[in-house]
C-alpha cells in the first residue's frame, strides 16, 4: 500500500506541475465546459525552468471551488490571443469622444425633458442620478472593462467569459442592425431640415398657397404650419399604417447622404472615426451651450425653470416613476448594444476604464440636464408670451390666475372667447413636447420661431441634431464592423470594403422607414421593441460576470490589468443590486407591453390633425416576432454549447473505457482520466492507505 500511496503522490506532483496557463486570454476555447476555470488576465509567474503557474486561483477561489486539474495537450494553444494587428485609437481623447458620441444621442435631447416634466420634475432628476451611480455606471464599467481586456467585439467577449451565454453577442449584433436601420432615418430627417433651413422665411413658418390660387391651403389653415409641413411636405404621411407606397424621393436622397457620411467617417477604422468625432461630438456641446444661454435671456424663462425645480415628493414613492427612470437610464446610456465593448477593444489594456465610465456617464447626465434647462426655459417663455394676450394681471401669476379668470366668465362669453384663446398653461405646453422623435422635430421647429433671426437658429439647431445622430450611428456601426472583423480575421485588412459592404445593405433596409407610412413602423420599434432585448442582454451580461465567471475574480483580474485595486463595492452591485433592478425593469416592461394597448400618433387628412390609432393585429404579431428573433440566439447558442459538452463527455467516457479496461485487470492502480478532481485524488489516497 505504501507503493500505491507513493505512486499517487508522484502523479499528484506531475499533475500540479502540468497545470500551465500559456494563453493570456480568458479561457481555452477548445472546451466550453472549461470556460469558468481559466483566468481573465495573465496571472502566471515564471518559476523553475520557465514553467508557468497560476498564482491567482488560490486567492480567488477556495479549495472547494477549484475542483478540476487540467492536463494540457498539444492542441491546447492560446487561440484567444488578441490580434496583434488590431488598430487602436490615436489618443485617449478620441477614445472618450467615441464613447460620449455613442452615448449622447437624439433621445437625450427630446426624451429626458419630457420624462422629467411628467414624472415629478426635480424628483425624477434625483431618482435618475441615484440609479445612474448605483446601476448605470457599474454596468457601463463592466462592458468597457470586458472589451478592453479581451480586445474583441461583443460576440467573442461573451463567448470567452462563458460559452453558455455566447448568444448574447449575436443578440447585440441583431439589435445594432435593427436599431441602425431606423436610427439613420432620424439623422436623415435632421439633414433634410438642415438643408431647408437655408431659406428665409423658413418653409415651415407659413402655410402654402393653393395651386393657381391666391388662397391658403385649407388643410394647413386648420392646423399649425409646422405640423402641416412635417406630415404633408416632409413625410408625405398616409392616414394609416396599412397604406403603403414607394419611398419618398427627397427623404431617400437625404437617407443616402446620411449613409454616405457614415461610411466616409468609418472607412479607415478608428483613425478616420477619431478625426470626425472632434466635430460630431464637440460641436453639439458648443451649440447646446449657446442655445441654453440664449433661452435663459428670454422673458418668462424663470417660470419654466421653477417648474423644473419643483420636485414632487409623491414621485419618489411611485413605482411607475422608478420604472420610467430606470428605462431612461439604460436606454440613454446605450448599454447592451455591444458598442461600448467594441469601442473599448481598440484601447491598450492598461487604460483606466473605471474613470472612463464615470466620465462618459457624467457627460451624458450633463447633456440631459442642459437640454432640459433649454426646453423648460423656452416653454416658460411661450407660456408667458401667451399669457400676456389675456388680462394684464394674468402675467404676474399665469399658472393660477388664468384658470380662475376663464372660469369666472359667463357661459355665453366663454363660447365666444374660447376659439380666440391661446393655451398658456405650461403643463399643456409640455404635454406632448419631446414625447417621440416625430413630435420632437415639430417641437424644435416651433421653438426656433421664438428666436429673432430664426434662419440662423434653425441651421444651428438642426446641425446639432444631425451631429448627435452621426455620433450615435458611428457607435452602432462600430459594433457591427468589430463583430465581423473578429469573426472573420481576413476582414481586418479590408476595412474599407467591409464598411461599404455593411453600409449599402443597411441603407437599402432603412428605405422601409422613409415610405409614407414609415414613421408608424419607426414608432413601433422605438416605443415598444427596443427596451426588452436590451434589458435581457444586460441581465445576462451581469449574471455572466458576477455569478458564472465570478465578480471577485473579475475584479482581481482587472486590478492586475490596471495596476491598482478596485473598490469591492462593484462586486456587491454586480452580484445583488444590478441583477435585481434589471430583472424588475425587464418584467415591468414585459408586463407593460402585454397589458397596454399599443397605439401610434397618425395624421388624419380629413380633419387636418393628429389622432391616436391602435396598431392592427398584424403589427402586433410583427412586434412579437422581432422580439423573439432578436432574443433567439441566446437560447439557441446555449443548446448548441450543451450539445457540444454532452458529446465531449460521451467521447471521454468511451475513450476511458477502451484505454483503461485492460489495465484494470492487473495489480496496478487504475490510471485517472485526463480531467480529475483534487478532492477525489485525496479520497483515493486515504482509502488505499
Amino acid at each position: 500500500m505504501t507503493t500505491v500511496s507513493e505512486s499517487m503522490e508522484a502523479q499528484d506532483e506531475k499533475l500540479q506541475l502540468s497545470q500551465t496557463s500559456d494563453s493570456k486570454s480568458l479561457i481555452d476555447t477548445t472546451s466550453p465546459s472549461q470556460s469558468v476555470k481559466s483566468d481573465l488576465l495573465p496571472t502566471e509567474e515564471l518559476t523553475g525552468e520557465g514553467q508557468k503557474f497560476d498564482t491567482l486561483s488560490s486567492y480567488i477561489w477556495s479549495d472547494e471551488d477549484n475542483f478540476e486539474t487540467l492536463e494540457p495537450t498539444d492542441q491546447d494553444k492560446p487561440k484567444d490571443e488578441a490580434p496583434t494587428d488590431r488598430a487602436s485609437w490615436a489618443n485617449k481623447t478620441e477614445y472618450l469622444l467615441a464613447h460620449v458620441g455613442f452615448s449622447v444621442g437624439l433621445g437625450t435631447i427630446w426624451h429626458f425633458p419630457y420624462l422629467c416634466f411628467h414624472n415629478g420634475g426635480g424628483s425624477f432628476v434625483i431618482i435618475y442620478i441615484l440609479m445612474l451611480f448605483l446601476v448605470g455606471i457599474p454596468l457601463l464599467f463592466l462592458e468597457m472593462a470586458a472589451g478592453q481586456r479581451l480586445r474583441r467585439g461583443s460576440i467573442n467577449v461573451w463567448k470567452l467569459i462563458s460559452p453558455w451565454i455566447g448568444g448574447v453577442g449575436y443578440t447585440s449584433f441583431l439589435v445594432c442592425i435593427i436599431m441602425g436601420l431606423y436610427y439613420s432615418v432620424l439623422m436623415a430627417w435632421s439633414l433634410f431640415y438642415l438643408v431647408q433651413s437655408f431659406q428665409s422665411p423658413l418653409p415651415w413658418s407659413f402655410c402654402p398657397l393653393l395651386n393657381s390660387s391666391v388662397g391658403l391651403d385649407p388643410e394647413c389653415s386648420w392646423t399649425t404650419s409646422t405640423t402641416y409641413f412635417w406630415y404633408r411636405k416632409v413625410l408625405e404621411a398616409t392616414d394609416e399604417i396599412e397604406i403603403g407606397g414607394l419611398p419618398v424621393l427627397h427623404l431617400t436622397i437625404s437617407l443616402f447622404v446620411t449613409w454616405l457620411i457614415i461610411s466616409i467617417s468609418m472607412v479607415k477604422g478608428p483613425k478616420s472615426i477619431g478625426k470626425m468625432l472632434y466635430v460630431s461630438v464637440l460641436l453639439p456641446y458648443i451649440i447646446l451651450f449657446c442655445l441654453v444661454i440664449r433661452s435663459l435671456t428670454l422673458k418668462g424663462a424663470d417660470f419654466g425653470l421653477k417648474s423644473l425645480l419643483a420636485a414632487k415628493v409623491s414621485a419618489l414613492y411611485s413605482l411607475e416613476v422608478w420604472r420610467r427612470t430606470g428605462n431612461q437610464v439604460f436606454l440613454s446610456m446605450g448599454s447592451g448594444f455591444g458598442s461600448f465593448t467594441a469601442i473599448s477593444s481598440y484601447i491598450p489594456r492598461s487604460n483606466n476604464c473605471v474613470i472612463d465610465a464615470f466620465v462618459v456617464a457624467l457627460l451624458n447626465l450633463t447633456s440631459s440636464l442642459t437640454a432640459t434647462v433649454f426646453v423648460f426655459a423656452l416653454m416658460g417663455h411661450l407660456a408667458t408670451e401667451n399669457s400676456e394676450k389675456s388680462p394684464a394681471s394674468l402675467y404676474h401669476d399665469p399658472s393660477s390666475i388664468y384658470s380662475r379668470w376663464f372660469s369666472s366668465l359667463p357661459k355665453q362669453v366663454k363660447s365666444v372667447v374660447l376659439p380666440h384663446l391661446s393655451e398658456c398653461n405650461l403643463p399643456e405646453k409640455l404635454k406632448e413636447v419631446m414625447a417621440g422623435p416625430g413630435v420632437a422635430i415639430v417641437a424644435f421647429t416651433d421653438i426656433i420661431s421664438v428666436f429673432s433671426g430664426s434662419t440662423f437658429w434653425a441651421i444651428i439647431v438642426f446641425l446639432l441634431l444631425a451631429n448627435l445622430g452621426l455620433g450615435t450611428m458611428t457607435g452602432i456601426l462600430q459594433g457591427l464592423v468589430t463583430h465581423l472583423q473578429d469573426t472573420f480575421s481576413s476582414l481586418r485588412k479590408q476595412t474599407k470594403l467591409l464598411t461599404v459592404g455593411v453600409c449599402v445593405p443597411m441603407f437599402l433596409g432603412s428605405l422601409i422607414f422613409v415610405r409614407p407610412s414609415g414613421i408608424y413602423y419607426l414608432n413601433l420599434l422605438d416605443d415598444y421593441w427596443a427596451s426588452l432585448p436590451l434589458f435581457f442582454i444586460v441581465i445576462l451580461e451581469n449574471v455572466a460576470v458576477a455569478w458564472i465567471y465570478g465578480a471577485r475574480r473579475f475584479l482581481s483580474d482587472l486590478s492586475i490589468m490596471l495596476g491598482h485595486p478596485i473598490s469591492p463595492i462593484y462586486r456587491w452591485l454586480w452580484c445583488f443590486l444590478s441583477p435585481l433592478v434589471l430583472l424588475v425593469l425587464f418584467l415591468s416592461a414585459l408586463f407593460h407591453l402585454y397589458t397596454k394597448t399599443i397605439t401610434y400618433l397618425a395624421w388624419d387628412s380629413s380633419i387636418s390633425n393628429e389622432v391616436h390609432r391602435t396598431y392592427p393585429s398584424w403589427a402586433k404579431v410583427l412586434l412579437v416576432v422581432l422580439i423573439v428573433v432578436t432574443i433567439l440566439p441566446i437560447p439557441a447558442y446555449f443548446l448548441y454549447t450543451l450539445l457540444q459538452v454532452t458529446l465531449s463527455v460521451s467521447m471521454m467516457h468511451s475513450r476511458a473505457t477502451i484505454i483503461f479496461k485492460p489495465e484494470a485487470k492487473g495489480n496496478f492502480p487504475k490510471p485517472r482520466p485526463r480531467l480529475q478532481g483534487r478532492q477525489s485524488q485525496k479520497k483515493i489516497s486515504k482509502v488505499d492507505t
